[in-house]
């Protein structure tokens, strides 16, 4: 069957616009089987990698070793406030089994070749996990990302292994959703979008940028009619 452009462009659209965030509390079992994590890692091999560098990787968390990620989680907390309450560090512990599946993000952020900065290896990164994100919505799952202050624990740098030049940036948590949240409203190109103006006493005018902004959202909306 042949596809259109604008059939393919509709169809990707729609799941992009499907994508929502479920927390882990609206999450269920069961987690994607093999063949459905197979595609959903896959998928981030498609982002934009300068040089091939490759810096992020992904770490599953296995059931085995979710006790192991909240007694990191726990020790993270003490170290930040060693009056924290049983509750809280029971709380901490708990984050660990929340997901059906739970994945660490991790980036390399230094080392060689240093002619690729940081801010790339991490735009790499996210444009990995966003199309991690999306194949999981494709599969009719539920997706979100997590992170919090024990990401920079030693607790968590010593569970995970991670190198110097490594941080952990966040947890990718899939499941089914046992309880979809109410949608919330996308923000319009208009909030996001400007265009440049070569003048350059404008240039940097917030309120010129403000108005440029509405204009093209009135171009928009006659476009349409």
């Amino acid at each position: 069957m042949n596809v259109s452009p604008h059939d393919s462009a509709l169809w990707a659209s729609t799941l992009i616009q499907s994508r929502r965030t479920t927390l882990p509390k609206r999450l269920c079992e069961p987690g994607p089987d093999a063949g459905q994590k197979r595609l959903i890692l896959e998928a981030a091999a498609a982002a934009p990698d300068h040089e091939q560098l490759l810096p992020w990787r992904f770490i599953e968390i296995p059931e085995a070793c979710r006790a192991a990620l909240g007694q990191a989680f726990e020790d993270a907390l003490m170290d930040r406030d060693p009056s924290a309450s049983e509750d809280q560090r029971l709380q901490a512990r708990d984050k660990a089994a929340r997901s059906p599946w739970l994945l660490l993000v991790v980036v390399r952020t230094g080392g060689q070749p240093d002619d690729i900065p940081a801010h790339e290896r991490l735009l790499s990164a996210g444009a990995a996990v966003q199309n991690m994100l999306l194949m999981t919505a494709a599969l009719g799952l539920g997706s979100s990302l997590t992170s919090g202050k024990a990401m920079t624990s030693s607790a968590l740098r010593t569970l995970f292994r991670l190198s110097d030049q490594e941080q952990a940036v966040c947890f990718v948590n899939v499941g089914h959703i046992q309880n979809a949240r109410k949608e919330r409203p996308r923000p319009g190109v208009e909030q996001y979008f400007s265009c440049l103006d070569e003048r350059p006493e404008h240039a940097q005018d917030p309120a010129d940028q403000a108005r440029a902004g509405t204009r093209f959202s009135v171009r928009v909306r006659n476009q349409k009619k």
